[in-house]
């Protein structure tokens, strides 16, 4: 008996190797215990978050305690919450972007949602590079969108601008780019950025359905070596970042995000564009994103220049992880890309062995890792370094055996 559609059996399918690897990690924490598992395979941030969301949520009970302090609100967020927004967006991405052309939604993940259901039609086609995020195919298929990955060059993962060229059609209605990238950790330039810019004016010259640029970048704050993530808005002007606050001030559980729509693309299509996201918002059963969530940042922005150095705190320690796992992966022969930005390597599976293979290679020595098949992109796999680097150090001698097996 079938309980479900056709269509969410096959996402279950997409999404599976991470629920396996998470559930392998139970099971072997069991067997051998906690510190004798190396588990690289999940994307959640084990560091505190910055002082300045911990001083705002012991201020909670004053701001709660009256009348309707937990009621509803705008669909769009507080106002106070999206004029800080404004004020972080220009901090971070250098343009002025107005509050009301702000909406603060359920984490990134809801954000892309309301957005491909005010965009997309039935039959639409959302375009993205690959490797990519696994849940990106359903959130559009959420809406009878049909998302169409684009291999990135191999080894250097760069976007390939050609390959994206070919792949627009009439249907093309959202280019999603996700930089640094989730899980191959580089971070496009605005060489790149620029060029992506060209060709898609270039598709649409004479169209009144422009094709949408969107950036997915909650890992904006995660790049090194004094890299800078160049902002999409001032390069294209049908462009919507879309972020959350999950990774750089620890609130993955909290679900807070935002959409932001460049002011650049015109007064009147903007707030079109904003109006039916804070549609969407509502319809699709959101209602709005956290009120306790959206209090910690107005929380974490007010004190903006603490809370952006305990973010480059958080960096160096991400930095510092990110060199012992090189080291590791130098010294068992496996090949890799050190990533630009974000807190994951994405190495290649070694001696011609298929990335399941590997995977399942590296569990027998109690390292879990994710194949990269699960991100569109066979033959390499995804580590997560969002454990203590004494466990990084611990792992070696398996990495090391793995790839001799």
């Amino acid at each position: 008996m079938q309980l479900v559609s056709d269509k969410i059996l096959e996402a279950q399918k997409g999404s599976s190797w991470i629920r396996r690897m998470f559930e392998a990690g139970i099971e072997l924490k069991k067997q051998y215990g906690a510190d004798n598992v190396y588990d690289f395979s999940l994307g959640s941030p084990d560091l505190n978050p910055p002082s300045a969301v911990i001083r705002t949520l012991k201020t909670l009970p004053e701001q709660v305690n009256v009348p309707a302090g937990l009621g509803y609100m705008p669909n769009a967020g507080y106002a106070e919450a999206r004029e800080a927004l404004a004020k972080w967006t220009k901090q971070e991405q250098g343009v002025d972007v107005p509050a009301s052309n702000i909406v603060i939604t359920v984490g990134a993940a809801g954000g892309l949602n309301c957005l491909f259901k005010a965009t997309l039609v039935p039959g639409d086609e959302v375009i993205c590079p690959a490797p990519y995020f696994v849940e990106y195919g359903s959130y559009c298929g959420n809406y009878g969108g049909v998302l169409k990955p684009v291999p990135s060059a191999a080894g250097t993962f760069k976007l390939n601008l050609d390959g994206i060229a070919a792949a627009i059609t009439e249907r093309t209605r959202v280019v999603l780019i996700n930089s640094p990238n989730k899980p191959a950790g580089v971070v496009y330039t605005v060489e790149e950025i620029e060029a992506l810019a060209q060709i898609l004016r270039k598709a649409r010259k004479g169209s009144d359905r422009p094709i949408i640029l969107v950036a997915d970048e909650p890992y904006r704050f995660l790049a090194f070596d004094g890299k800078t993530v160049p902002s999409v808005l001032p390069h294209y002007e049908y462009s919507v970042i879309c972020s959350s606050f999950s990774k750089n001030l620890g609130l993955a559980g909290e679900r807070v995000g935002y959409l932001c729509v460049n002011p650049a693309m015109g007064k009147e299509e903007a707030a079109q564009l904003t109006a039916g996201l804070i549609l969407t918002n509502r319809t699709i059963g959101y209602v709005n994103a956290p009120c306790i969530g959206q209090k910690l940042i107005i929380g974490a922005i007010a004190d903006m220049e603490t809370t952006l150095q305990e973010q480059n705190a958080q960096l160096a320690v991400y930095a510092e992880r990110r060199q012992i796992m090189a080291s590791i992966l130098d010294e068992a022969g496996i090949e890799y890309q050190m990533p630009a930005g974000t807190f994951y390597f994405f190495p290649k599976a070694p001696n011609g062995l298929g990335d399941v293979e590997f995977v399942q290679k590296l569990a027998e020595q109690r390292i879990l890792a994710v194949p990269g098949s699960g991100f569109g992109f066979a033959g390499y796999f995804r580590l997560a370094l969002c454990v203590d680097k004494t466990v990084i150090e611990r792992s070696r001698a398996g990495f090391i055996a793995a790839a001799k097996a």
